[in-house]
């Protein structure tokens, strides 16, 4: 991580840079998810597999930021609020983008980012309790995107609608482990 903020530290541009770079990845990854439907057949694993790619750049941005935030020693408040912020945006546009190409049914997406959606309230409200739930779970917004990117990989009928169950079943479990781990702070 050192190296990584030592390269993209030298360059000019704050981690909040990093951070839209990556969230606009993640858009550009809900557009190529949501338009694949309506390309042909023959194109439409090529659509999901750069959507997946874009994904992973979305989320290689995602670690950035923050190697270069501790690199340059500018880790802020506002910072860590804006990536955070835009994190959840680029997950919701994401998972809606696989539902409008068709790619998940709309009740398994839905379920899906409610319960995201509350992993990461959960470690909000504990934070404003003072409870740090920083590697707590086993299922980050980091593994829900690799599994979905992974599924994208795979030329399966129905392999991104199996990768959204897994994501919803290991957001459940770290629901849970959050949320026992903060009542028994508490």
């Amino acid at each position: 991580m050192t190296k990584t903020g030592l390269f993209f530290g030298s360059i000019e541009a704050s981690p909040t840079v990093w951070t839209v770079v990556g969230f606009f990845a993640a858009i550009c990854s809900a557009i190529l998810y949501s338009i694949s439907n309506i390309i042909g057949i023959d194109s439409q694993f090529n659509f999901i597999v750069v959507a997946a790619c874009m994904l992973l750049i979305s989320g290689f941005f995602d670690i950035v930021d923050g190697c270069v935030a501790r690199y340059k020693q500018k880790v802020t408040k506002r910072g860590a609020f804006i990536d955070s912020t835009l994190d959840k945006l680029a997950e919701f546009a994401i998972l809606t983008g696989v539902t409008i190409g068709s790619l998940s049914d709309p009740i398994i997406s839905i379920l899906a980012i409610s319960i995201s959606f509350m992993v990461s309230y959960v470690r909000a409200r504990a934070e404003s309790l003072q409870i740090d739930l920083k590697g707590i779970g086993i299922g980050e917004r980091a593994e829900r995107m690799i599994i979905l990117a992974i599924a994208s990989f795979i030329p399966i009928s129905y392999s991104i609608q199996i990768g959204i169950i897994l994501i919803i079943i290991i957001s459940v479990i770290t629901l849970t482990q959050r949320v026992l781990y903060v009542t028994k702070r508490l």
